[in-house]
């Protein structure tokens, strides 16, 4: 069965190394931080200003004002910085993020990804996507593998405005753990379940399948 929005964040969170500086976008990203391995130590950082980011906090630790770039309470770990929004901009775009999790619209075979707007909808803004996916070093995507009507979110080309171009390694859907390579998604694992004739009828860009594909651990 398709992984929930906590199983693909846990998943994730098995791809951060030790020492690593991360971003995690808004949505299923920033669940990421409740699942970090307790093995490892990484630093969270905050567009809105703040490195170190910890997990989300219970009803007796919540304090209004330290908050997220999505607006979320957050708690700080030992150590954490607060800054202005500037200066995290700066570590962004001077190459200082190790690793981004983002969310997005549509992926495409290129590593294109689509990610801040739907033409004819609100739009609230860019946000940091597009300095974080020309700056970080390393990017995954997790996102729904289809729309609600079923239609594909991994393409041929991105129907949708860009935020960045041939920029995505891998992606991370509720069906799927795949790299972008070549020119095609390459299956690495399927959620528990999950046939791969399922992963191939759900994905519109090329789809390059070993023989043996492995369930995650989740």
């Amino acid at each position: 069965m398709a992984l929930t929005r906590e199983q693909m964040a846990k998943r994730v969170a098995q791809e951060l190394k030790d020492g690593d500086y991360v971003n995690l976008g808004i949505g299923i990203p920033t669940l990421v931080a409740n699942y970090i391995p307790p093995n490892i130590q990484v630093m969270l950082q905050s567009e809105n200003g703040l490195l170190g980011m910890g997990a989300f906090p219970s009803e007796d630790d919540v304090d209004a004002d330290l908050i997220n770039a999505g607006k979320q309470t957050v708690t700080a770990v030992a150590g954490a910085a607060f800054f202005s929004s500037a200066d995290s901009f700066a570590m962004i775009r001077g190459g200082h993020v190790d690793l981004t999790v983002l969310g997005a619209f549509e992926v495409d075979v290129a590593g294109s990804i689509a990610s801040w707007m739907i033409p004819g909808k609100l739009v609230k803004g860019m946000g940091g996507a597009m300095d974080l996916v020309a700056g970080a070093r390393n990017i995954i995507v997790t996102m729904m593998h289809a729309d609600k009507d079923g239609n594909s979110k991994l393409l041929t080309q991105c129907q949708l405005p860009l935020t960045g171009y041939r920029c995505i390694q891998r992606v991370l859907t509720d069906l799927a753990l795949l790299k972008i390579e070549h020119g095609a998604f390459h299956l690495l694992e399927r959620a528990p379940g999950v046939t791969i004739e399922e992963i191939q009828s759900k994905t519109a860009g090329k789809l390059i399948c070993p023989s043996q594909v492995p369930e995650m651990n989740v």
